[in-house]
C-alpha cells in the first residue's frame, strides 16, 4: 500500500508525539479533524496506527508487510456499499439539487435510459451552476456533470482500501461501484468518505478500542 505525503506526515506526528489526539494531529497540519479522518480511518485500518479512546493514537512500529493481515485483505467493497443514488441526465440542475438535499449526499451519478454510467454531479458542479441569473429549471445536468471517462469508479470484488485510497487521491466523495453491462457500466452501489469511516469505528469496537 502507497501512503500519500499527508499519511506519512501523519505517522511522523505520532510517532514523536503519541498518543496523540486526531484534533491535535489537526493542529499541527494545519487542517480541519474532518478533512483528516480518512487519513486516520486507512492508517488505522492498514494497521499502522493504533487508537484507544480518550486517550490518541499510538504508532504500532509495524512494518508494511505485517500490516498486510488477513483481516484487512479480505474487505471488499461490496461488503461495506451503499445504495446509490442516480439521477437520468435529462433531469434538470433544481430537480438534482433538491434530490441531493432530501438524500443527504454529495455525489449523484448520472444514468442514461439505460441505467448506464455517464456522469457525475458534485457538490461543487450544482454550486457553480446555481451562481448568477440563469433558471436551474430549465438547464439538464448533463451539461454541468463530470463526464465519463473521467470518473473514477469501483467495482464491488475490489478491496476497500484501495477504494478508500483512491478517494483521499483524486479528492472526491464518493465512488460508484460499477459491473459491466452490454450497453455501458450500470450502477450497483456506492463508497464514500462516510463508508470508510463506518468501517474504522466498526474495526475499533470489534477490537475494544
Amino acid at each position: 500500500m502507497e501512503l500519500s505525503k499527508r499519511q506519512d506526515q501523519i505517522i511522523e506526528i505520532v510517532k514523536a508525539n503519541g498518543p496523540i489526539t486526531g484534533e491535535n494531529i489537526a493542529e499541527k497540519l494545519n487542517l480541519t479533524r474532518a478533512t483528516l479522518r480518512p487519513d486516520l480511518a486507512i492508517l488505522t485500518m492498514a494497521g499502522f496506527l493504533e487508537a484507544r479512546p480518550r486517550v490518541g493514537y499510538f504508532f504500532t512500529g509495524k512494518t508494511g508487510s505485517e500490516l498486510l493481515s488477513e483481516k484487512i485483505k479480505k474487505y471488499k467493497v461490496h461488503d461495506f456499499q451503499q445504495i446509490p443514488i442516480v439521477v437520468k441526465e435529462d433531469v434538470s440542475v433544481y430537480d438534482a439539487i433538491s434530490t441531493m438535499f432530501l438524500e443527504d449526499v454529495g455525489t449523484l451519478f448520472v444514468v442514461n435510459d439505460h441505467a448506464c454510467l455517464t456522469g457525475v454531479l458534485s457538490r461543487k458542479d450544482l454550486l457553480r451552476a446555481s451562481m448568477g441569473q440563469q433558471d436551474l429549471n430549465n438547464i439538464a445536468v448533463h451539461i454541468i456533470m463530470t463526464r465519463m471517462p473521467n470518473i473514477t469508479v469501483c467495482r464491488k470484488d475490489d478491496l476497500l482500501l484501495d477504494a478508500a485510497q483512491q478517494l483521499i487521491n483524486k479528492q472526491i466523495d464518493g465512488l460508484p461501484v460499477v459491473k459491466d453491462k452490454d450497453e455501458g457500466l450500470a450502477v450497483v452501489g456506492r463508497i464514500t468518505k462516510t463508508t470508510i469511516t463506518r468501517v474504522f469505528v466498526e474495526l475499533a469496537i470489534e477490537s475494544h478500542v
